[in-house]
């Protein structure tokens, strides 16, 4: 109950950190706001936890080095994404990173539904149709964000138990040393007024700081195949986090493209706790 309860409250501060950082956009971009949201975290955490003061083992390194790695680059794309596309749809084609690769895995008869449930909402999120309005730079950031949260997944599973919350500081403290130049680069630094900085902890905060330390905790209780499938609500509360802040109206057709995602991942879940 913990590690779930742990997942769900990670949903909710992760989605309203994106929401917020959406609102940055304007004034210093989705590279902008990447930096701040990895950067900020980075520095918060290791103040928090101060992790050096817990030597880990040399042969962790590896994957926490594809660790941090992972985290930099989930948060580029998903940003990237997120300033083209309505963040609910970013985030439903995101999940299907981790949701497809434990289906693909699978040999039971039952989730072959689960995965035709998947694939199908993923290819009506597409820009298939003459009248979708998707931007399809925006769907491809997603779908790059995708495999990075699926290999996000699979190494942070190998460092949680020994490191615990530490990973997440360590691996932002990495994440950062890739997003915090690319930043620099793009951002003016006329636009770096108090408000915007203020903001910038928040999304600090709420996107990362939080959510990622609620997951490390989740990892230490659940394998990473539940871990990843207990997600199946994240399109759903991007979407609304999307309408309630941001405005973000989606189709009908999309809004059944995330419940069959949704789906997908809820039946995933259900049939592997009964397992």
């Amino acid at each position: 109950m913990i590690g779930a309860g742990a997942v769900m409250a990670s949903l909710l501060f992760m989605n309203f950190g994106a929401a917020c950082a959406k609102t940055l956009f304007p004034a210093i971009g989705a590279f902008g706001a990447t930096m701040f949201r990895v950067s900020l975290s980075a520095v918060i955490l290791m103040v928090v936890l101060r992790p050096w003061r817990r030597p880990f083992s040399l042969s962790l390194l590896p994957a926490l080095l594809v660790y941090g790695a992972m985290l930099a680059m989930m948060n580029i794309l998903i940003y990237q994404s997120f300033e083209r596309i309505p963040i609910g749809i970013g985030t439903g084609i995101e999940i299907t990173g981790p949701l497809l690769i434990v289906l693909l895995g699978s040999r039971r008869p039952r989730d072959y539904l689960w995965l035709f449930l998947a694939v199908s909402g993923l290819l009506l999120l597409l820009p298939l149709y003459s009248n979708s309005t998707l931007n399809p730079w925006g769907i491809a950031f997603a779908c790059g964000a995708a495999v990075c949260w699926a290999l996000y997944i699979v190494y942070g599973s190998k460092i949680a138990g020994a490191l615990g919350t530490d990973a997440v500081a360590w691996g932002l403290l990495i994440a950062s040393c890739i997003t915090l130049p690319v930043g620099i680069a793009t951002v003016d630094p006329s636009r770096m007024t108090g408000t915007i900085i203020f903001m910038g902890f928040i999304v600090a905060i709420f996107s990362s700081a939080l959510p990622y330390s609620l997951e490390m905790l989740a990892l230490r209780r659940i394998p990473p195949p539940v871990f990843g499938l207990l997600l199946s609500s994240a399109p759903a509360i991007a979407a609304l986090a999307g309408f309630f802040m941001l405005g973000e109206k989606l189709t009908g057709l999309q809004w059944v493209a995330i419940g069959c995602i949704v789906a997908a991942s809820a039946g995933s879940a259900l049939t592997a706790r009964q397992k």
